[in-house]
């Protein structure tokens, strides 16, 4: 069996097998955990990342078959090896119908435990492989038709992008949310000397300060409670590829100085390890606020974003480049039928007229959620503004109806209601502020208020 790094859960409420057959994996280079429960094992499956689990069929009183839905749950692709002194036919196909990949009688030899679990290990491998592939082919077909663009601004973003993509050197992206920036990040992967390699994503905001480190250098087992084995950090899973940091303003200040270490020189440690480690991985980072500010108000380091700074482009917002929104509507539209299975759907003239005027302030993300949630909800064959969630332009064709305003403005004293007009004025408030205070401030109301009419104006 090959020795490249891999990982298993012995489920076993005997100390005795988890102890052998802890001995007996690691000498073929696994890493092992044994624990004597079914709740053990969710809590584990919780923590890290397992790729074989062997499962005893009887766990005291408890089924071990019974708890193979949950365990698949928390890690789908993970392969189920039920071990047990009671083998039969039935619970061998019921184990199967499960969802384990395999079923091993006790009492078992070292080599019969090898082959079972190098047999689940090389199916786990093949279906992750397929998976990246699935992924990649998806990814290949969608970009060409999201990225083809009429807008000079947004032109000029992707010449560049693809000069940079071709290098190995630190990308920043900048925009408001919602403009796309992780999409790009992927393009940028793709057509780099490190397609070959893994895209490994990281939401900075969503990591708590105690376990930033963590879970992107790795840990050494007893570094913290809980950390009850060595865990690979994401720049370890990133080897040979890009690592993507989003929203990369919000990491810790130690966080901070560890990715500065890296980006310097590709070393880093494990948290509770002094052992020097090296990575040879790409760093792609996107932010949507002003690093420059953050730099000022000590926030965030000025050398590190000097080193994410080599190459930084700011990708423009939907009103910056409304040439585009036919042409990405339809892209959204086609995708959206596809798979809901709403061939006839089409965008009535009432459609077109609100989606020209509309701000979008949430910028493609709004555009394609409001796309989806239309073909979702719409009644008849065409889809209509209530069914996109948002206001009806007026028809420049019909009588009384007034100009005044810049493509897709609401103007003064124009047809339209008291609601429309505040609608619009909020969101072009939202859009060019730089927080929600902010912008509830400007506005003169507090945030609760401001997040109210967010939520009734569809502005979330």
């Amino acid at each position: 069996m090959e020795t490249a790094s891999w990982s298993v859960l012995v489920v076993d409420d005997d100390p005795g097998v988890r102890q052998s057959l802890r001995l007996c994996l690691e000498a073929d280079g696994a890493r092992v955990l044994g624990v004597g429960s079914a709740k053990a094992a969710v809590e584990a499956l919780d923590r890290a990342r397992f790729d074989v689990v062997l499962l005893d069929l009887w766990l005291g009183s408890d089924s071990g078959i019974e708890a193979i839905p949950d365990l698949l749950r928390r890690q789908p692709d993970a392969a189920i090896i039920v071990i047990t002194a009671f083998a039969t036919f039935e619970t061998a196909v019921e184990a199967m119908k499960r969802g384990a990949s395999d079923y091993l009688p006790k009492p078992f030899t070292p080599a019969q435990v090898r082959h079972a679990v190098g047999r689940a290990l090389e199916s786990v491998r093949l279906k992750r492989k397929l998976a990246e592939a699935q992924v990649r082919l998806e990814q290949a077909g969608a970009d060409d038709d999201c990225f083809e663009t009429e807008s000079p601004a947004f032109w000029s973003v992707m010449k560049l992008l693809a000069r940079a993509a071709k290098s190995t050197v630190p990308v920043l992206l900048r925009g408001e949310s919602g403009t796309g920036k992780n999409v790009l990040a992927r393009w940028v992967w793709m057509r780099s000397p490190r397609a070959e390699g893994p895209f490994i994503a990281v939401n900075c905001p969503a990591l708590s300060v105690e376990l930033m480190n963590s879970t992107l250098f790795g840990h050494r087992k007893g570094a913290f409670t809980g950390a009850i084995s060595d865990a690979r950090g994401k720049v370890q899973e990133a080897e040979g590829g890009t690592l993507f940091l989003d929203e990369v303003g919000d990491l810790s200040a130690d966080a901070q100085v560890r990715l500065l270490r890296f980006l310097n020189d590709q070393t880093y440690e494990r948290v509770g390890e002094s052992k020097e480690r090296h990575a040879d991985v790409r760093i792609v980072a996107a932010t949507n606020r002003a690093l420059e500010d953050d730099v000022r108000a000590g926030r965030f380091r000025e050398d590190l974003l000097f080193r994410l700074n080599v190459v930084t482009l700011t990708l423009p917002p939907v009103r910056e480049r409304r040439e585009d929104v036919p042409g990405l509507v339809k892209y959204y539209l086609e995708r959206a039928k596809l798979r809901q299975h709403r061939p006839e759907l089409a965008i009535s003239e009432a459609s077109e007229r609100a989606i020209a005027a509309h701000p979008w302030p949430g910028n493609l993300r709004e555009l394609r959620n409001a796309v989806e949630r239309a073909v979702i909800l719409s009644p008849g064959p065409r889809i209509e503004p209530e069914d996109l969630g948002i206001p009806e332009a007026a028809d420049p064709n019909e009588p009384g109806a007034r100009g005044g305003g810049g493509a897709g403005e609401v103007a003064l004293g124009a047809d339209v209601s008291l609601e429309a007009l505040e609608r619009e004025h909020i969101a072009r408030v939202i859009a060019r502020a730089p927080t929600l205070e902010a912008s509830a401030k400007i506005l003169g109301i507090d945030s609760t208020t401001l997040q109210r009419k967010r939520k009734r104006y569809g502005l979330t």
